[in-house]
């Protein structure tokens, strides 16, 4: 009886609330659910446990303590705040009292910053929020606080975004008409804000919690390293949530003190009481306890300085501010103790007892109606203390404003201005230094090993064939006009896509017997459902049917075949044509991807309806998955949790499921991995890898129970992975960022299964070895992965690009020529068709100088001077067996010039021969390509090499048309490469000249030709 009535008289809104809430937890709760399956199906349960627990404390206990606390807040203003208004001409004249004059400015003044504060954490919530529980959240910032720079940014933005001031106009007029239920609706907002922007940053404080250290300390504070990655940015964040919450918190019960009494309406607030001083001393206490711990941490930041000559603190930094945020951030303590003084130890002797005014009789007649009420608001009155606010405090605060802003602005500009810029090189000096040096370990460029390499000139035909290999894996071929000739040849179907061609080397036999590492470029075909004809997009098409890709191709990159095509060495589908010189070498099995690149939708296998496999003429073949992937939705109640979870609602009504059906989605590999461990960052190019590794029984999740009959899937795809920060000290991130990287990881998924397993690849990254504390069972070692995989491990191609980039600049170790930038360094351009581009990092077979290995699997990319075109330097960095992460860069030297990759090109375009070729191929309803320019190093010299494709404007189907190759200042273009490098190092021999006697009769017949004359019987040149 008693729970009927109580739910009876439950307002009305109340049960909307409940009935809101019920909706989102049930959809939390299934979501939950439906991913703990999800990863229970990859065999990462564990992983995901962690991070749910850890987001769920940091979401809860930080808008818990939040709400707590500003409600109680509020609850004590309500108590303390003036509750009767003032009759007319009875007006007080306490201490603190104000006019409308005073008062309304004040009051607009702190609801605006109440609405900014509201907007600013609105927006960092949005930005931070992730569906599905952020299951690929990881690596989110730390949140900007709450300062006036902060304000600055948000009202620059005022202009494309006039949502925000007429939101912020809305909210003003909200706590000044409805000040209560305002502020605790905003009270609500900001500590669910709290609890959502917090919990985003679980991989922070799970780091923090398990750290290792760098064993290397910061040239400024001696700390190490360690405190910057792991420790600072948990600091930051409790910064961040102490000073926005302080900073509400005193502003919204400052404004609820000022507008008690309906002092707004009647033009008048008669001062702070006792009670109202105490608790704004004790709320401004914490308020500046926040300040002092923000300028505290504020001393770090200046290792991210980007105001001087370098990155990070350079003089003005350690000389000024440094001892200027100390002061501050001492005095603001100081100021907290002051006003916590204030609050609990409190004066007597200041205090004025308020007593009520005696009534006229003329006003008691005319309000003999009211006559309670009068009486009831003068015994309140009579029963207030009044506390006038202290002068020192007033200048205690004064003389603190003054000196932040000298001390914080006035100062460093003027020591910068008038000290340092006359005198920077020298007073910068030892902070140029700091910046190289950690710079250079941040980025893992103090691992690169210096080499001169002085080119001689002197290569010959014999040293071409001492370097075979390094010239049979010159690339002729480019990925770009590879993918188009396969979707013209390879195909087979509109469905099928290559979306990739991956260059990597395998150990092929040759045609003396022997074996060697071959280049080539691999490109898996992937299953479009895009590209499925519109008529035939039913749901199940898409979902049981249409479920993955088939096969893949494999082409030498140095060979080419009948009319210009690629020569393949596996290609076709079923039956797969493979070249016999790799038969047996390359396994085929039954090359089924249903995990790639492409794979997008989700989709039920083992269904009472067969997949379609590949076609086969004009037939198609169809197939049953009978691999470890999925999770199973036999029955009712697992089908309408995952109908609701991928919001399908025909999965509840289709009658094609049986009580062994699985649904397998997330097979996007780039989203699987993400999910899984969004911690770190992964590579932009996957690349697909064949071999045979025997039993799977080392991938994750492996049961031989599960295992099917015949397992002849042998397609893997690698993805490199990166640990990052951004708070490596002194560490210059350039255009990135971050301003540490390791590539620590490697990730292999296996493309019928759906398997990932990670594997250690620097073990000496603290960040790796701390996630490895953090999810024990998570990583392998990398000498775990098959060998057969191993082999097949490459140098990351973004890792490189970062690191080299940042060569360009960090190679220069002298302070001196640092600060000059006497040596920068730039990366060339090339013509690519007909567009000028960035020559990137390529793959490359050969022999190093200066080493004693054979040829090996490199990554190379040439630089030349900034405003120059020359060749300056080149770096490789390795990738096979013990070797594998080494670097090393070869530098020119600097007396002499040498071709750049730009003035090879400028040279090609420049031949009469060759650009009146390209001319005429572009005039005949055709497009001449010029493909990548390759700079190849052999023994001590340098050869350029050039592809150049035709192709037509129609049908688009590339053909090698020529190779061009210079060397020194000869340049031949031909039709092979073979014949190319045979022009060029073997010349023709020049043919003697023809002399011919000339008769006297026709001595003036040419001297008239000569000058241009026309003569009838001219005799013909020889």
């Amino acid at each position: 009886m008693l729970a009927n009535r109580l739910f009876k008289n439950l307002p009305r809104f109340w049960w909307i609330g409940l009935l809101i809430g019920g909706i989102l937890l049930f959809d939390v709760g299934t979501t939950l659910i439906a991913e703990s399956l999800w990863f229970q199906e990859v065999h990462y349960l564990g992983v995901f446990l962690t991070r749910f627990y850890s987001r769920s404390l940091l979401a809860v206990i930080p808008f818990t303590l939040s709400l707590v606390v500003l409600w109680s807040n509020l609850n004590t203003a309500r108590r303390n705040a003036w509750s009767k208004p003032l009759m007319e001409g009875d007006r007080l004249a306490l201490p603190g009292h104000m006019n409308l004059a005073g008062l309304l400015p004040i009051t607009l003044l702190i609801s605006l910053v109440i609405g900014l504060i509201l907007l600013h954490h609105g927006q960092l919530a949005i930005s931070h929020w992730q569906p599905n529980m952020s299951v690929y959240g990881g690596a989110t910032p730390v949140p900007l606080r709450f300062r006036p720079e902060v304000i600055w940014r948000m009202v620059q933005t005022w202009r494309t975004q006039i949502w925000q001031p007429i939101l912020i106009v809305g909210l003003m007029v909200a706590l000044l008409i409805f000040p209560r239920i305002s502020l605790r609706s905003i009270a609500i907002l900001i500590s669910l804000s709290f609890g959502l922007i917090l919990s985003e940053h679980w991989a922070k404080v799970l780091l923090g919690l398990q750290q290792v250290p760098f064993n290397q300390t910061d040239p400024l504070f001696g700390r190490d390293i360690g405190f910057y990655i792991f420790t600072l940015p948990i600091w930051e964040l409790f910064e961040f949530w102490f000073l926005g919450f302080s900073i509400l918190t005193f502003f919204a019960v400052g404004l609820f003190y000022l507008l008690s009494g309906d002092s707004l309406s009647q033009g008048y607030f008669r001062g702070f009481t006792t009670p109202q001083q105490r608790h704004l001393y004790g709320l401004g206490g914490f308020l500046m306890l926040a300040v002092a711990f923000s300028y505290w941490l504020d001393r770090y930041s200046l290792l991210y300085s980007q105001e001087g000559v370098a990155y990070g603190a350079t003089f003005t930094n350690v000389t000024v501010e440094l001892p200027a945020y100390t002061l501050l951030s001492g005095l603001s303590l100081l100021l907290a103790g002051f006003l916590f003084w204030r609050t609990f130890a409190w004066s007597r002797r200041t205090t004025h007892s308020v007593k009520p005014p005696t009534p006229s009789p003329t006003r008691w007649t005319a309000a003999s109606r009211s006559r309670w009420k009068y009486e009831e608001a003068a015994i309140e009155t009579s029963a207030v203390r009044v506390k006038s606010l202290p002068p020192v405090l007033w200048l205690c605060l004064g003389l603190y404003v003054l000196l932040a802003i000298v001390a914080g602005f006035v100062l460093p500009y003027a020591v910068q201005r008038l000290v340092v810029q006359p005198n920077e090189l020298q007073l910068e000096q030892p902070y140029i230094r700091h910046t190289i040096a950690l710079t250079r370990e941040a980025f893992g460029l103090e691992r690169i090993r210096v080499e001169t390499f002085d080119p001689q000139n002197s290569l010959t035909l014999e040293d071409l064939e001492a370097n075979a290999q390094t010239v049979e894996n010159i690339r002729i071929w480019d990925s770009r006009p590879l993918l188009e000739t396969n979707r013209q040849l390879q195909r087979i179907r509109l469905y099928y896509e290559f979306p990739d061609a991956d260059i990597d080397r395998y150990t092929l036999p040759t045609n003396a017997g022997q074996t060697t590492q071959q280049q080539v470029l691999i490109a898996a075909r992937e299953l479009d459902y895009s590209a499925v004809p519109t008529a035939a997009q039913t749901w199940v098409n898409q979902h049981l049917i249409y479920t993955h890709g088939y096969g893949f191709t494999m082409t030498p990159v140095n060979t080419v075949g009948e009319g210009g095509l690629p020569e393949y060495l596996v290609g076709g589908i079923e039956p797969v044509i493979v070249d016999p010189r790799v038969e047996g070498t390359i396994p085929i099995g039954r090359p089924r991807i249903y995990y790639g690149e492409l794979t997008n939708n989700y989709v039920m296998t083992e269904t009472r309806i067969e997949e379609l496999d590949y076609p086969s003429g004009s037939d198609n073949v169809y197939n049953v998955y009978d691999g470890r992937g999925g999770v199973s939705i036999g029955n009712f109640l697992q089908r309408l949790l995952f109908a609701k979870h991928m919001r399908d609602w025909r999965m509840l009504l289709t009658e094609d499921f049986t009580p062994q059906t699985k649904l397998l989605f997330r097979r996007n590999i780039n989203n699987r991995v993400r999910a899984i461990a969004p911690f770190l960052r992964y590579d932009s190019d996957p690349y697909l890898v064949v071999v045979n590794t025997g039993d799977k029984s080392w991938e994750r999740g492996y049961s031989p129970d599960t295992e099917p009959d015949l397992d002849e899937s042998y397609l893997y795809w690698i993805i490199d992975a990166y640990t990052l920060s951004d708070r490596f000290p002194y560490s210059d991130p350039s255009q990135n960022d971050f301003n540490y990287i390791r590539n620590s990881v490697k990730v292999v998924i296996d493309a019928y299964h759906g398997s990932v397993n990670f594997y250690v690849a620097d073990a000496e990254d603290p960040i790796i070895r701390s996630w490895q504390q953090v999810f024990p069972s998570m990583f392998q070692s990398l000498d775990q992965m098959p060998e057969a995989l191993r082999r097949h491990i490459r140098y990351a191609q973004d890792i490189y690009r970062v690191q080299s980039n940042e060569l360009m600049t960090y190679h220069m170790t002298d302070p001196i020529v640092f600060y000059n930038r006497e040596d920068q360094w730039r990366a060339p351009t090339e013509i690519y068709g007909n567009q000028e581009q960035l020559v990137e990092p390529y793959y490359l077979i050969m022999n190093l100088p200066t080493t004693d290995d054979q040829e090996e699997f490199i990554l190379l990319r040439p630089f030349t001077p900034v405003q120059r075109i020359n060749m300056i330097a080149w770096l490789s960095a390795r990738s096979d067996g013990d070797q594998y992460g080494t670097m090393l860069l070869y530098v020119f030297p600097k007396q002499t010039l040498f071709y750049g990759p730009e003035q090879i090109e400028a040279r090609i375009n420049q031949d009469p021969v060759i650009s009146q070729q390209i001319s005429l191929w572009n005039r005949r309803g055709s497009n001449a390509i010029q493909g990548n320019l390759l700079v190849i190093p052999i023994e001590q010299s340098l050869i350029y090499v050039e592809p150049l494709y035709l192709e037509a404007e129609q049908n688009r189907l590339p053909i090698l048309a020529r190779v061009i190759v210079a060397y020194e200042s000869r340049i031949v273009m031909a039709e092979t490469l073979e014949e190319a490098l045979e022009a060029v190092f073997q010349p023709p021999e020049t043919e003697s000249p023809i002399i011919r006697e000339v008769e006297e009769g026709t001595i003036p017949e040419l001297e008239g030709q000569l000058e241009g004359q026309p003569t009838p019987n001219a005799p013909l040149a020889p």
